[in-house]
């Protein structure tokens, strides 16, 4: 009989054993833990763009996944009024607006922790147009916020024009960490790179540039157009280029500029990228002012002129005057070339449309995955309508 107790009384104290031991684990690692993670940091990025500026405040845990935190954004906030290359000719009256948006990061970030904080404002396609048309100017809106981020109590680390490549790069990299195509949570939840799980390609469309980035089939062949981003250990050969003067609102400003060209008038101005019924008066410096439009600028150019465009709503005019913004005929069949004599890898992939696109889709009523043939029949059937009806 006492045989038999045995095998039993070695099987509870052996689950007893086991028990005690991973309750000792555990409390070992939760200790270890308590004395590894210091907390949160936060960091303030402010996304200058050319059309408004948005203030972004991101959390990571003190301790970094191989270099590189793992981020989340807690806050984020628009400040009003246009962007900050509009400010080229009053650089002081750019404080003010920032000052709701910056109170409200105070009230986000622990107090003891402000002076801790980086702040980072990156401008991107409005200044850099700004820089090649006034540099004068562009230095003085910059230095009009260096002087302000200095009264704050974060630790400011400068405001800079960044590059089209930067700026294509970094829309890459959140589109596909936004995705989980950096990291994921393994079942001991420590952070790993996804298994054979592959990147998507982005699309940026800004104000006044658009971006492509994508990682080509051979990176080692288009090494002179790709840039290197080491992230969580790893290397990627990510191709990205900006095609300046191709934002949304230069490139209206183009075709506003080139349709006053074709016109017999240049007062009344016909517009077919405009609803039916639909009247802008705009001066010839809203949109022949511009650096972008400057080789389509009128001989007798008067600034203060205005011209009255009249929609007529008419989808298929408006697609081939917009066509004729993009010059094809520079890549003469050539395969790695998509317009203007640019040279471009082919193209690998799934793609992630952002920005600009998301604001178009959503303005017609589409969204997530959809054919491009219901993307042309919703744009036709807007486009068609008066203004009376959008």
């Amino acid at each position: 009989r006492m045989l038999t107790r045995t095998p039993s009384v070695v099987a509870q104290v052996f689950l007893l054993l086991s028990i005690v031991l991973v309750i000792a684990i555990a409390v070992i690692q939760i200790n270890q833990q308590q004395i590894l993670s210091p907390g949160l940091k936060y960091g303030i990025v402010l996304d200058a763009g050319s059309s408004r500026t948005t203030v972004y405040v991101y959390e990571w845990p003190a301790e970094k996944e191989n270099d590189t935190g793992v981020v989340s954004q807690t806050f984020k906030c628009n400040v009003k009024g246009p962007g900050i290359s509009s400010y080229e000719s009053n650089p002081g009256a750019l404080a003010k607006p920032f000052d709701d948006c910056l109170n409200k990061v105070k009230e986000t970030i622990p107090v003891h922790l402000h002076k801790n904080t980086s702040v980072y404002l990156g401008a991107t396609a409005g200044m850099r147009l700004l820089r090649l048309q006034n540099e004068t100017a562009a230095s003085e809106v910059l230095a009009s916020i260096q002087n302000y981020f200095r009264a704050q109590p974060f630790e400011f680390r400068g405001a800079q024009i960044i590059t089209g490549p930067e700026e294509g790069v970094y829309g890459w990299i959140t589109a596909n960490y936004l995705m989980g195509n950096f990291l994921e949570r393994n079942l001991w939840r420590t952070w790993v790179r996804p298994y054979r799980k592959d990147t998507m390609g982005a699309l940026d469309l800004g104000g006044a540039s658009t971006q492509i980035s994508f990682i080509p089939e051979d990176s080692q062949e288009n090494f002179n157009s790709t840039l290197q981003v080491k992230l969580y250990g790893y290397n990627y050969n990510v191709y990205t280029h900006s095609f300046q003067c191709y934002g949304r609102d230069e490139a209206e400003k183009r075709l506003l500029a080139l349709l006053l060209q074709k016109s017999n008038t240049s007062s009344n101005v016909d517009n077919p990228c405009y609803p039916q019924h639909y009247n802008a008066a705009l001066t010839m410096k809203y949109f022949s002012g511009s650096l972008c439009t400057q080789s389509l600028r009128p001989a007798n150019y008067y600034p203060d002129q205005l011209v009255n465009f009249h929609g007529t709503g008419d989808p298929g005019l408006c697609q081939e005057m917009v066509s004729l913004l993009f010059n094809v005929t520079a890549c003469r069949d050539r395969e790695d070339c998509p317009f203007n004599g640019i040279h471009q890898p082919k193209v690998k992939g799934n793609f992630v449309a952002f920005s600009g696109f998301y604001y178009t889709i959503n303005a017609l009523n589409l969204s997530g995955h959809f054919s491009l043939a219901d993307f042309n029949s919703s744009m036709w059937f807007f486009c068609s309508q008066s203004w009376a009806q959008v």
